[in-house]
């Protein structure tokens, strides 16, 4: 059977990293996110030199989180702990009100 039998969806959240006022949207085929995120991590690696930083490790691991479920938890962990554990969840999940 089908999900559409059961009057299920799927729920497809934007893939995209918010940094300030700054968004940033990745691509939706999963090897070119994970290619982006390694290659953040391995030239974060060589921060000492002009123009790279080590800022692009936590990037290269922020892209990996949304393929990989133990980075996503770290990162989850990261963020309640970064908003002081009273985390709201993104205006995209938050549950409307029937008013």
């Amino acid at each position: 059977m089908r999900d559409s039998d059961f009057g299920l969806r799927e729920i497809v959240l934007p893939r995209t990293i918010r940094i300030g006022n700054w968004s940033f949207e990745l691509p939706k085929w999963a090897p070119a996110r994970m290619g982006i995120g390694v290659l953040l991590i391995l030239l974060g690696f060589l921060g000492f030199l002009p123009v790279l930083g080590f800022w692009m490790v936590p990037l290269g691991l922020m892209v990996l989180s949304y393929d990989i479920p133990r980075v996503r938890l770290w990162r989850q962990k990261v963020v309640a702990w970064w908003r002081g554990g009273k985390s709201e969840p993104p205006p995209e999940l938050r549950k409307k009100n029937p008013d």
